[in-house]
């Protein structure tokens, strides 16, 4: 794995961050902190997407930041699990797996 795939990788952790932030922040810590992932991750996203294809680099990094936020929703905010919810992630993934198999990054390094 290169470094533009491990910025995007980061990118989608921060944007799990900030929609979570967005729906559960309630002061004025939790809203800074809110802001400083939006940021983050704007700024990886943007950094990684000068050497990848803009296209599989969005898809890679929202459907990362779909999944993951599902499940911080059930994990850690008690949203009710659903097997429907699971396969449907796990579909997405497989896409999203497959997308960055077939993709040659642009800038090497």
């Amino acid at each position: 794995m290169n470094k533009a795939w491990l910025f995007v990788f980061a990118a989608g952790l921060f944007e799990i961050g900030w929609v979570v932030g967005l729906k559960h922040a309630n002061n004025w810590w939790s809203w800074g902190l809110t802001v400083i992932a939006i940021y983050a991750c704007m700024h990886l996203l943007l950094t990684a997407s000068k050497r990848l294809p803009v296209g599989t680099t969005y898809v890679v990094f929202t459907g990362m930041g779909t999944a993951g936020t599902v499940l911080a929703e059930m994990v850690l905010f008690g949203e009710p699990f659903e097997m429907v919810k699971i396969l449907l992630i796990l579909v997405l993934l497989i896409g999203v797996i497959g997308l960055k198999a077939v993709t040659v990054d642009q800038g090497g390094d």
